[in-house]
């Protein structure tokens, strides 16, 4: 039989494939840009007729899923996910969301060795001549998913891009249960972070460290932008690419030059990542391009991967740091906010490159919404608040006010360095606090700030 045929046989309806689908089935929607969509709302659509199926996703994009507004009670759907979008956050406010804990590192492992999945159901890009589908934007663990899932129904987008491998970055018709053609919606577009003047602060001292042959991982936010656009406009050369999320940024520093990927020595000349978000320019960007390629989320963030280039820089945002230097990236004291991600793979991974550094960046304070101003460096973290890189792992801190190395430091040395990069409204206060928890010497620095 040709793949023609074949996928004839498997093209059903979205309300014909989600039959599949039994009360108590563990339900994987994929991840980013690519989950369901059209199958989300056939599955909706079933809700009288099941009862407590779970669904599991990871950084949603595209809206409130029908599966939620169907049922608010968890007693047909519970949505929960991997990694929260500013819209997961929302429904996790109102009870509509769980969070699953991760070492992002790892997650094809929780699938391969201890999670259960009856139904994985997710976008894909157009099968091509060879009967594959390839999974776009978002490699991260879905081969893992795919391999536990009792059922596969992939759902059809003619607007997903084929992004080339890498490894782990397809599936072939022969394994797939039920193919859905979409309604080929467009892929969400980030909207552009805002660039304030403390990011640009912020951005200058990290571009400052860089040097040609770095290899560089961003996060997403308006201060890993600042740092992606001062780099397109500064004259480094042979800068490469190994990182988890790829974002417009990246872009500019290909198109001005500044990307080649030569010093690189794992994947040489490859822009490296396992999932994708941003605008229409990156979508396309990334489409059929031989310099980029996908990778499952266990060989981009294994930090002894990441350590095989030289001159790794990673940069990620934080919410608050204590006078321990724990970082907290993910909740604000009990509200979650986004997840743990790749941030402690790539401290780890960056620090364990020659010659690499690991920046966790921040604001020294925001305002909050009765215009008080609030300090991110405190005492203590807010109670509630999780702990995402351990002070063990921490290398370089900055705000605004500098930058700190922390490596090697004690704890003493630590809480010096950080009030010296804080706001000077709260120095005196945290050096108070400082002192009744043991972690202030009389002979530290309090006039050189």
């Amino acid at each position: 039989m040709n793949y023609a045929d074949m996928y004839k046989q498997k093209l059903v309806s979205a309300d014909e494939a989600v039959k599949v689908v039994k009360s108590g089935d563990w339900v994987d929607y994929g991840g980013f840009a690519g989950q369901a969509i059209v199958l989300d709302r056939a599955l909706a659509k079933r809700k009288d007729e099941l009862k407590d199926v779970k669904i599991r996703a990871c950084t949603r994009v595209q809206g409130v899923p029908e599966v939620v507004k169907a049922d608010t009670t968890h007693e047909h759907f519970t949505y929960s996910n991997w990694h929260f979008s500013g819209g997961d956050r929302k429904l996790h406010d109102q009870g509509l969301c769980f969070y699953n804990p991760i070492l992002y590192r790892d997650v094809p492992s929780y699938y391969r060795e201890q999670i259960d999945v009856d139904v994985i159901m997710f976008q894909v890009s157009p099968m091509d001549k060879h009967g594959f589908f390839n999974f776009g934007l978002q490699n991260s663990f879905t081969k893992a998913t795919i391999e536990k899932a009792r059922y596969v129904i992939v759902e059809v987008n003619e607007n997903m891009p084929r992004v080339l491998g890498g490894k782990e970055e397809c599936i072939h018709i022969s394994k797939v249960d039920y193919i859905v053609e979409g309604e080929n919606p467009k892929l969400p577009a980030l909207p552009e972070s805002p660039i304030s003047e403390t990011d640009q602060k912020i951005a200058e001292l990290i571009v400052s460290q860089l040097e040609d042959g770095s290899c560089i991982q961003l996060g997403i936010g308006g201060m890993p932008n600042a740092v992606g656009k001062l780099i397109a406009q500064s004259d480094l050369k042979d800068l490469g690419v190994h990182t988890e999320m790829f974002v417009d940024a990246y872009v500019d520093m290909y198109e001005a030059g500044r990307v080649t990927g030569a010093k690189k020595h794992l994947d040489k000349y490859k822009m490296v990542f396992t999932f994708g978000l941003g605008s229409q320019k990156l979508y396309d960007f990334v489409n059929d391009n031989p310099a980029v390629a996908s990778y499952p989320v266990n060989y981009t963030n294994r930090p002894d991967n990441i350590a095989l280039n030289d001159k790794v820089v990673a940069i990620n945002n934080c919410v608050e740091v204590d006078l321990f230097s724990q970082v907290c990236s993910e909740s604000s004291g009990t509200r979650h906010i986004s997840g743990t991600g790749g941030q402690f793979d790539f401290c780890e991974g960056a620090y364990w490159s020659k010659g690499g550094k690991a920046f966790l960046c921040f604001t020294s304070t925001f305002t909050t919404k009765t215009g008080e101003l609030v300090s991110r460096i405190k005492p203590i973290l807010t109670p509630g608040a999780i702990v995402t890189a351990t002070r063990t792992v921490v290398h370089y801190l900055v705000t605004e006010y500098g930058m700190v190395n922390l490596k090697g430091r004690s704890t003493w040395e630590r809480a010096e360095a950080l009030i010296s990069i804080a706001h000077p409204q709260f120095r005196d206060e945290l050096i108070r606090e400082a002192e009744k928890i043991n972690i202030w010497r009389k002979s530290n620095k309090k006039d050189n700030y």
